[in-house]
């Protein structure tokens, strides 16, 4: 018997077992759900004020190569990204619609399409930086906490080469668990088709264990939270 038939015969004979099928959402429903404070026995401590989640946020945020701006008022986070646009020399860029990009993003003064209507995917990648919102900041890991809706969609988050989030203070939560309760608080039911945790900008270590930045994504990331 060649390897050719033995593989083919494990197949055949895995496939005569019937895969289990997947729980309706009644069943789901019933299925005891751990508490959030069980997780959090093996997590590492993160405080329980409001600044100490700030101070680890940002301490993470700087351990990952991230940028991260707590800023007091939505006039500083306009002076903000305008000062990365001058530093950068951006030329154009991508938003979505949403409460701070629509407030925020025209103070840039430049070219900016959004991914909420049909665009070319090409234009996309040509963009400077890539502006969204997001549905949490946690403080544990220094991630940002995303999904499809709050990020205008899968692409923007990913194919320009600066990925600006726009974040708001009460969404600075001290852990995971907390972020998924946020997630619950705001879609109930109806889950975006994606949720995405980004820590840090892309980055490899593949190639000889050295670190390089943008490899499959945006090479910055900074988080600006008014």
């Amino acid at each position: 018997m060649t390897e050719r038939e033995k593989i083919l015969g494990r197949i055949r004979e895995a496939l005569k077992v019937k895969a289990p099928q997947p729980l309706t959402p009644d069943e789901a429903a019933e299925l005891p759900q751990p508490p959030a404070a069980g997780a959090r026995r093996w997590l590492p401590p993160v405080g329980d004020q409001f600044r100490d989640w700030v101070e680890l946020f940002s301490r993470n945020a700087a351990d990952l190569k991230a940028e991260f701006h707590l800023v007091s008022s939505s006039d500083e986070m306009r002076e903000e990204l305008v000062r990365l646009r001058d530093a950068e020399g951006w030329k154009r860029g991508a938003c979505h619609s949403g409460l701070l990009p629509d407030a925020i993003c025209p103070a840039l003064g430049m070219p900016m399409f959004k991914t909420d209507k049909f665009y070319d995917i090409h234009a996309l990648e040509g963009c400077d930086v890539g502006i969204t919102e997001c549905d949490a900041l946690i403080a544990q890991t220094g991630t940002v906490m995303l999904t499809s809706r709050s990020a205008g969609g899968r692409a923007l988050s990913i194919l320009p080469p600066h990925h600006v989030v726009l974040a708001r203070r009460d969404q600075l939560v001290p852990d995971l668990p907390s972020a998924f309760e946020l997630l619950k608080m705001e879609y109930k039911d109806n889950f975006p088709s994606m949720i995405s945790f980004i820590t840090g900008p892309s980055r490899t270590g593949d190639i000889e264990r050295i670190l390089v930045l943008g490899a499959h994504g945006p090479r910055k990331l900074t988080v600006l939270c008014v």
